[in-house]
């Protein structure tokens, strides 16, 4: 569905403001913050930003990929916590890495469709506080256990054990591996670095760039704009600033490392794909209509999204499949795009994405079109930097790029632009909007 005059019944949809928690690595600062603490800091930070009155929201709705076992919901307990009064209903959603764009999508469809004109969206995760499972047979170890009359009895199903099954299963690994094709997340992209004809140095060079972009951003003010601090406890330390962007990142640092998902022959490290991250982030979407009334100047307006589906194997090449579909949707070209926003999962990946953008054979046989959807000028992609070096926390990174990316457009007098990324499983995500100057 295109978010256009004739499905909005004439409603344009804006993203109001929008905030984001500082993305630090997991296991570090964050590591003691549960997911709906981090959704709630986000939630509550932007009614404070925006000066919007929590019992005037339709909805609040948040992607999140790593479902806590005590916040089903997540949505919901991270609304509640935030102040949002028990009568505004809430909703999670889970599209692995579009996740924080898919609640954007359904913001805008309830807004669009009449039932909503105002909705909070965004992405909450927290990837240090991903389980250990046990498997079956620990699993109904302990429930015969349980059922045992005696000491003896609710020893013996561990003892029947084999070593095997006393070992955990990982769920973060568990979720990086696509159950269809077989693959992790980092053996697609080392699939696509071998198709595209992508070199370990190449990919050192794009993740080098995306250290020096973010931490240009940091030290000229630009990210602050949207980062608000987290006080976590049980230290209360403050962090204010990413932690992921490397200042004394090299080229010759990043050659030192080890490829890691194919130790012989691989090109894709640690150096040059994103890290596991922890992070939050939510934006106020309403009917402009509203927002002008309540005298709101928006950061942008969402001109129309897009969802795509390919080979899991290949799930990298998502934003070259979304792309054209939200273009078309907006009446507009790659080329009017004054900026645009890849999400880094992996350099290589945005890179072949990058050739897949600028190939008429691409363009021809997997896309159904007559020619290259256009390539893209370095200057505009990423200019703040990425995940590379922001990491990814996986239900928020739709979000923020969508974030970022109005954030800059404004402060450079508006425009066009686009956010895209991959999603695990073998989709593609991508958002045109467009960003109204401050005086708007």
């Amino acid at each position: 569905m295109a978010i256009g005059i004739d499905e909005t019944h004439g409603r344009s949809i804006v993203i109001v403001d929008g905030v984001r928690t500082p993305f630090v690595k997991s296991g570090a600062g964050f590591k003691d913050v549960p997911a709906q603490d981090l959704g709630r800091i986000a939630v509550q930070e932007l009614l404070a930003r925006t000066g919007f009155d929590p019992a005037k929201l339709d909805e609040v709705v948040l992607g999140n990929c790593g479902t806590p076992a005590d916040a089903a919901n997540v949505a919901r307990v991270s609304a509640l916590e935030a102040g949002v009064p028990k009568g505004v209903p809430s909703f999670t959603v889970h599209r692995n890495c579009a996740s924080g764009i898919e609640s954007i999508a359904q913001a805008a469809y309830k807004i669009g469709a009449g039932a909503a004109s105002a909705v909070i969206a965004g992405g909450t995760e927290s990837m240090s506080n991903y389980p250990l499972m046990f498997g079956r047979d620990l699993t109904e170890a302990f429930a015969a256990s349980a059922r045992g009359k005696s000491l003896p009895a609710r020893l013996a199903p561990f003892l029947r054990l084999s070593p095997k099954a006393l070992a955990p299963r990982i769920a973060i690994l568990e979720g990086l591996l696509d159950p269809v094709s077989g693959l992790n997340m980092g053996q697609t992209a080392e699939l696509l670095a071998r198709e595209f004809g992508i070199s370990r140095e190449a990919q050192d060079a794009f993740a080098l760039a995306s250290h020096q972009k973010t931490i240009a951003a940091w030290d000229e003010g630009r990210l602050a704009e949207e980062v608000i601090p987290v006080y976590p406890a049980p230290t209360f330390v403050p962090v204010a600033q990413d932690v992921g962007p490397r200042r004394e990142q090299t080229l010759e640092s990043l050659a030192k490392l080890r490829p890691f998902f194919d130790r012989r022959h691989g090109t894709v490290t640690v150096g040059n794909a994103c890290p596991i991250t922890d992070g939050a982030a939510a934006v106020l979407v309403m009917d402009e209509a509203r927002a002008r009334a309540e005298g709101y100047r928006p950061l942008g307006r969402i001109r129309s999204f897009a969802f795509a589906g390919l080979d899991p194997e290949r799930m990298g090449l998502g934003p070259a499949y979304a792309t054209p579909i939200a273009l078309e949707r907006a009446g507009v070209t790659l080329a009017d795009m004054a900026l645009i926003e890849i999400n880094e999962a992996f350099a290589a990946q945005v890179l072949a994405c990058l050739a897949a953008f600028e190939s008429d054979t691409f363009a021809q046989e997997k896309l159904g079109l007559p020619k290259a959807i256009g390539a893209i000028d370095p200057s505009r992609l990423n200019v703040n930097g990425g995940a590379i070096a922001l990491g990814h926390p996986v239900g928020v990174s739709g979000t923020r790029i969508v974030l970022t990316l109005l954030k800059e457009l404004r402060r450079r007098g508006g425009g066009l632009g686009l956010a895209t990324l991959c999603v695990g499983g073998g989709q593609g995500a991508a958002v045109i909007v467009e960003s109204l100057p401050e005086a708007a």
